[in-house]
């Protein structure tokens, strides 16, 4: 059962403090990221293989173009936050991808934040040497 309202379908996917709108609309498969290539954007190898990991699942690569706009953190998180929002995307295009894609743990969000600096302590939990005398 595919579930068309319109040919795009937008969703949101975050990690850390990275956000990533993900516009998914059927075509050739061409990836476009802030207005770049896939493989411009994310020269390693293994955050391509991330991104697409929910289409390689579902055996949809190649038949949808995505359009992706993602700001803030680094690229892991901005990885992540795009596989996040492609799994959704294809769960709003078709409802029955949902049990395969949670299955291998794609539509579940990464709640792992950076821990906030405590006062009187150099870092997070670390502490300052400890002197007896």
């Amino acid at each position: 059962m595919v579930v068309e309202e319109s040919s795009k379908i937008q969703k949101v996917g975050r990690r850390k403090t990275a956000v990533a709108r993900v516009l998914l609309r059927p075509g050739k498969g061409e990836w476009t990221v802030n207005g770049r290539p896939l493989a411009d954007y994310f020269p390693r190898k293994s955050h391509q293989l991330r991104i697409e990991e929910p289409l390689r699942v579902t055996d949809l690569m190649g038949r949808f173009d995505v359009l992706i706009r993602v700001q803030g953190g680094g690229l892991t998180g901005q990885a992540d936050a795009v596989r996040l929002g492609l799994a959704r995307a294809l769960v709003a295009h078709d409802p029955d991808l949902r049990p395969v894609l949670r299955a291998k743990g794609l539509l579940t969000r990464d709640p792992r934040k950076v821990e906030r600096k405590k006062p009187g302590r150099p870092k997070a939990r670390k502490r300052f040497q400890f002197s007896k005398r």
